[in-house]
């Protein structure tokens, strides 16, 4: 089984917006609706579990309904948690009560529902880079300087920018070493992860960078959320 995990729990603060951004429309859909689409129609991924509040569950998939989704492979939908990776903690809950112990060659993918440009290209790197490792996550490398300060505004060091990758998603993991390593951790430990691939590399998994795409942006800001809009009335 290959399972994809869909975060859409967070509140977007960074937009100051009443709405949660993968809520906002664009080309006549929520961002959420764009990001989903290519979970449902990449023919590798089997089940999707979706992380979101009760409140948008009905318009979100009457547009998928509409996108011609195949709903088919919808396997639950769990309620966010207080942060990203308690809320991929809920999806691997969701897939463990539908679907039971993983067998050893099970996947799951994790998502965010605020990257909606995704690519049929990008899903197969990473399936194919999956193999004979424990993990894949997509990376960019950076074309910046960058530097490491020491808490205070200050240059402490500079680092090397041919060893520094700025992390996107999907993450793809085999479904059981990582189920383990997320489902292990204490709550403390819990709150404090930002990264999907973190409790991974905390576990000692053997996790493989593979090439990212610039066009697979996160919505984080106004300016992101305008680019975003900017492109998909190009394509229209």
């Amino acid at each position: 089984m290959n399972a994809a995990i869909l975060l859409s729990g967070g509140t977007g603060r960074r937009m100051s917006l009443d709405t949660p951004k993968q809520y906002l429309k664009a080309a006549g859909r929520m961002i959420v609706t764009h990001a989903a689409m290519p979970l449902f129609l990449f023919p590798i991924i089997d089940r999707v579990v979706f992380v979101m509040e009760e409140d948008y569950r009905e318009e979100v998939f009457r547009e998928l309904k509409e996108e011609k989704a195949d709903l088919g492979k919808l396997l639950g939908i769990a309620r966010p948690g207080s942060n990203r990776q308690e809320s991929i903690r809920q999806g691997l809950l969701k897939l463990r009560e539908s679907c039971g112990e993983p067998e050893d060659a099970d996947t799951v993918l994790i998502h965010d529902a605020a990257r909606p440009l995704l690519s049929e290209e990008l899903l197969t790197r990473l399936y194919e880079g999956l193999t004979g490792h424990d993990g894949v996550m997509p990376v960019l490398p950076m074309k910046d300087t960058v530097y490491l300060g020491d808490g205070e505004k200050r240059i402490a060091s500079l680092l090397n920018r041919d060893r520094v990758f700025a992390g996107q998603a999907p993450e793809l993991f085999l479904l059981r070493p990582y189920a383990k390593a997320v489902l292990g951790l204490d709550p403390e430990t819990l709150e404090k992860i930002r990264g999907s691939s973190e409790p991974a590399v905390m576990a000692g998994m053997d996790v493989v960078m593979t090439e990212g795409e610039e066009s697979n942006f996160k919505i984080t800001t106004p300016e992101d959320l305008k680019r975003f809009r900017e492109l998909m009335e190009r394509t229209d």
